[in-house]
């Protein structure tokens, strides 16, 4: 899906440049062209024959009303959006009679942007219809059934496809470890995150995330545990709509609890995958999560049942008895492999990195391209090892299995 095309027109070259920046963060808009002169905007409309043409009314308001008049009669299929800091319904009365499809107040806040331009760009009808980053919450059946291992693994696996870009989210707010399979010390958490989450622009968003050698984009839990409860479902919320902006995937690892966060990122993801090992105990929290989850409209439509360290033991549930337990088909299987993700696990390195051929590697990269979509090969050679890296858990690296 190519990138939908944007214009500005904004005489303040404050507002405008801060605009632009917003844009320039976003990879699903494209930015043409931007203009200071209401007077000769038309004609870069008609030149750039974008998807979205913005109109920031301030200088202005008279100018800018008979500036979209004429857009809307010479170019009917760009879809106009009002950048104001008035309040009179009168004007937005006026904007919306003259042809605009959204009015945004200024100063602009990022959310209301990009939820203004998707908007128009749906409404418009347009084949270049901009699309929010996909959202895959990875949950667990059960404490220890490898959740954290699978999230951040599938999220290195979508980041090495092409054109794609991910970022992870710890969502195990007293205990989650997502940072240590990447052998990393972020400077930022979601706390710090979600506290200033009304002043950032995606480029400070991006800035806040620490990012790995895969390409991930890692947004940790918080550092103490009496900050867990700190957090608000309304900020996370906005949280979540950055990170759709300025991702094509955002892979959020859940907590064990299914309250208040963990609900927000359920509702808002396209793809949930519900991990569970074949065993009796996981089997029945599979059909109670599901049963719970059903009080929430749309959730379990989106559950996908991945079985994860698979062929762990001779005396497991077969696949067949336990789709009939469950009474869902098993939409991936991941093989056990214990003492590669030890290594992996112990050294903060990923799969790809550490053992690219292992089939339990393989089997990640193909659930991310069918998470993903499209025509997508397996790479499978060697990825270079960096012996010169001194890893935070280095001691641990001579442990074996």
């Amino acid at each position: 899906m190519s990138a939908a095309k944007v214009t500005i027109c904004d005489p303040v070259e404050d507002s405008r440049e801060r605009t632009k920046q917003l844009l320039l963060n976003v990879d699903t808009f494209c930015l043409e062209a931007d203009c200071s002169r209401y007077e000769f905007y038309l004609d870069v409309v008609k030149q750039t024959k974008p998807n979205v043409a913005i109109v920031a009314s301030d200088s202005n308001p008279e100018k800018s009303l008979e500036l979209i008049r004429q857009i809307s009669a010479a170019c009917p299929g760009c879809g106009v959006v009002v950048i104001s800091s008035s309040k009179d319904g009168q004007f937005i009365l006026k904007a919306v009679r003259a042809g605009a499809r959204e009015f945004v107040e200024s100063p602009v806040e990022v959310q209301e942007l990009l939820s203004a331009l998707n908007r128009v760009s749906a409404s418009g009808g347009q084949s270049n219809r901009l699309s929010a980053g996909s959202i895959i919450a990875v949950a667990g059946a059960s404490g220890g059934v490898g959740t954290t291992s699978v999230a951040v693994n599938l999220a290195c696996a979508i980041a090495a496809l092409p054109d794609k870009n991910v970022a992870l989210v710890d969502l195990d707010l007293s205990l989650g470890d997502a940072d240590v399979f990447l052998d990393s010390i972020p400077e930022y958490t979601l706390l710090d995150v979600a506290q200033n989450v009304s002043r950032l622009d995606l480029s400070l968003l991006k800035k806040s995330l620490t990012k790995h050698e895969s390409g991930v984009y890692l947004l940790p839990r918080p550092v103490q545990l009496h900050d867990v409860d700190t957090i608000s479902a309304e900020d996370f919320s906005k949280v979540l709509k950055l990170l759709q902006a300025s991702f094509t995937h955002v892979v959020v690892d859940l907590s064990k609890s299914y309250v208040g966060l963990d609900i927000v990122a359920l509702n808002a993801a396209e793809h949930i995958l519900l991990l569970t090992q074949l065993d009796l105990p996981c089997l029945r929290n599979v059909v109670r999560l599901i049963m719970s989850l059903d009080a929430f409209e749309g959730i379990t439509d989106k559950i996908k049942i991945v079985v994860n360290r698979f062929g762990l033991e001779n005396a497991e549930i077969s696949l067949k008895k336990a789709e009939q337990h469950i009474g869902r088909e098993i939409f991936a299987q991941i093989p056990n492999n214990y003492a590669v993700v030890s290594e992996c696990r112990n050294n903060g390195v990923p799969l790809l990195q550490t053992a690219p051929k292992a089939n339990i590697t393989r089997s990640i990269q193909e659930l991310a391209i069918r998470l993903v979509g499209g025509n997508h090969e397996l790479d499978v050679a060697e990825a270079p090892v960096k012996k010169d890296k001194k890893s935070l858990f280095g001691f641990l690296s001579k442990s074996g299995n």
